[in-house]
């Protein structure tokens, strides 16, 4: 069985998240996609709604797709996520898991992966999956930095959304619609406990 993993803020989760991953899926021709959101991620000091409430709403998000499954690892383990300890911890909990585990980023994450914890050693349990959109240009620039580090991964073009989780907050704190940006039930447990107001 081959790991798939998708681990993210979800702050909240959005309509993109779910394309994206729906995408990487298809392509890679995967069984499982595994949502991991973070506890609090070390790189990252925003607005964060509650651990409980994004791993809900990730719950809710993927309730519909039976490709799509969520793992509270890191709410489990009730500290700081650094993405090494967590596919460590992967591993060791699925020791008949095949090679290393496919790691979903995105392609701006992507170029600051060598400030992340322990990447060399990270490196040598994933694939990276780096998706992109198809309009981006620097992809020359990003494959030499991914040839030149070593690392395996693979490229999945998605299709071309400008959805973000900071904007969605954004809206939300304006008291405009963010109908269709997230899945509804996302949408309807965000204001039914009042989140980012």
């Amino acid at each position: 069985m081959k790991l798939t993993v998708f681990s993210g803020t979800y702050n909240p989760i959005h309509t993109a998240h779910l394309i994206i991953a729906e995408a990487v899926r298809d392509e890679l021709q995967l069984d499982k996609i595994t949502f991991i959101p973070a506890y609090y991620p070390p790189h990252r000091d925003l607005d964060l709604a509650s651990p409980e409430h994004r791993l809900n709403m990730v719950k809710i998000a993927i309730a519909d797709n039976p490709y799509f499954e969520v793992n509270d690892i890191e709410y489990q383990r009730q500290e700081k996520s650094y993405t090494y300890f967590t596919i460590q911890e992967l591993l060791d909990k699925n020791p008949e898991a095949s090679g290393k585990i496919n790691f979903i980023i995105g392609s701006d994450a992507f170029k600051l992966i060598d400030t992340w914890y322990e990447i060399e050693n990270l490196a040598k349990l994933v694939n990276f999956v780096i998706v992109i959109r198809p309009d981006n240009m620097e992809i020359g620039k990003l494959l030499d930095n991914v040839k030149l580090s070593n690392f395996d991964f693979h490229i999945v073009k998605t299709p071309l959304l400008d959805i973000s989780s900071s904007d969605i907050r954004r809206r939300i704190k304006q008291n405009k619609s963010i109908k269709y940006l997230v899945p509804k039930a996302v949408e309807e447990y965000i204001y039914d406990n009042n989140l980012y107001k």
